[in-house]
């Protein structure tokens, strides 16, 4: 039997009610995706909380470094439809 160290570390995302998104709520370890759902099921829902769980191996997951993030973000500033800041918005309306 594998210890923890040798299993990979997967990461956990629970959909707290049906219409929400999944959310990160943390990672486990497992041999395979079916054993990452039960240690995910049995460390995140004891007490019944959310629907739906994702499991991925975290060394599947690509993702962009804080060092990265003007010149991956900063490309949308010049989409002004982006922005709503060239109309007004009409007396009573909220939440826009």
């Amino acid at each position: 039997m594998s210890t923890e160290s040798e299993s990979p570390v997967w990461e956990v995302f629970l959909q707290p009610k049906s219409g929400k998104p999944h959310e990160h709520v943390g990672s486990v370890h497992a041999v395979d995706a079916e054993q990452a759902l039960q240690n995910a099921r049995d460390v995140y829902t004891r007490r019944g909380e959310g629907i739906s769980i994702w499991v991925v191996q975290a060394n599947n997951i690509t993702a962009s470094s804080p060092d990265d993030a003007g010149p991956l973000f900063d490309p949308g500033d010049d989409k002004i439809y982006r922005h709503p800041s060239f109309y007004t918005v009409p007396r009573g309306v909220r939440n826009v």
